[in-house]
């Protein structure tokens, strides 16, 4: 693995704002980002929607134009790999995780990047979506480490893990700090470790 190759940039930048996919299956990716993430439609119709989950006019964009194709194989063509969305404590972002597992949503990889514990899912039309807790639950701690540790610059990916182990280490009084330590020691890897971090392929 290379070293870090980030240097400081003078720039006075703008924020990110939203993302906006194109789709086949408007109502149904509507329906999902509802569910998982709680993005509530500002403006749905037959051909486009705008979602947002807190007080931006929107997040998410989907448009939905005649004419589009399913691609050949997304799991290994460029482009975005997913979103991601971030709970503010361990509890909530665990929580969730019941509570979509619950709807028959399942994760398809688990990993403690060191900086979050991330759960990626994929929405209809296949994309991925995090939803991750800070492993620090300080965003200037958790840069200074992402930049500096050489625990992350040996290993960038993380470490998997199982969720249901997760729930089972709470449920028997761990803390959060606990069960971050114990999924970096690799105390929670799941019994099937995927090959790679490529999105499956849905189509």
């Amino acid at each position: 693995m290379s070293g870090n190759k980030a240097t400081g940039r003078p720039i006075n930048p703008p924020k990110l704002h939203h993302t906006t996919f194109t789709t086949m299956q408007l109502d149904n990716m509507v329906a999902w980002y509802e569910l998982a993430v709680g993005l509530i439609p500002a403006f749905h119709n037959d051909e486009a929607a705008w979602l947002t989950n807190d007080e931006a006019n929107h997040r998410i964009a989907f448009l939905s134009p005649p004419g589009l194709k399913k691609p050949a194989d997304k799991g290994h063509e460029t482009g975005i790999h997913h979103t991601a969305f971030e709970y503010a404590t361990f509890d909530e972002w665990l929580d969730n995780y019941i509570r979509l597992r619950n709807h028959g949503i399942l994760p398809f990889l688990t990993l403690d990047h060191g900086i979050t514990m991330s759960i990626y899912y994929q929405d209809p039309d296949g994309n991925g979506v995090e939803i991750q807790v800070d492993a620090f639950g300080d965003w200037a701690q958790s840069k200074q480490w992402i930049s500096s540790a050489l625990e992350f610059a040996s290993n960038p990916i993380g470490t998997y893990f199982d969720p249901e182990k997760l729930v089972a280490a709470r449920e028997a009084g761990l803390t959060f700090k606990e069960i971050h330590e114990n999924a970096r020691a690799g105390e929670y890897v799941p019994d099937t470790i995927p090959a790679d971090i490529f999105l499956p392929e849905l189509y």
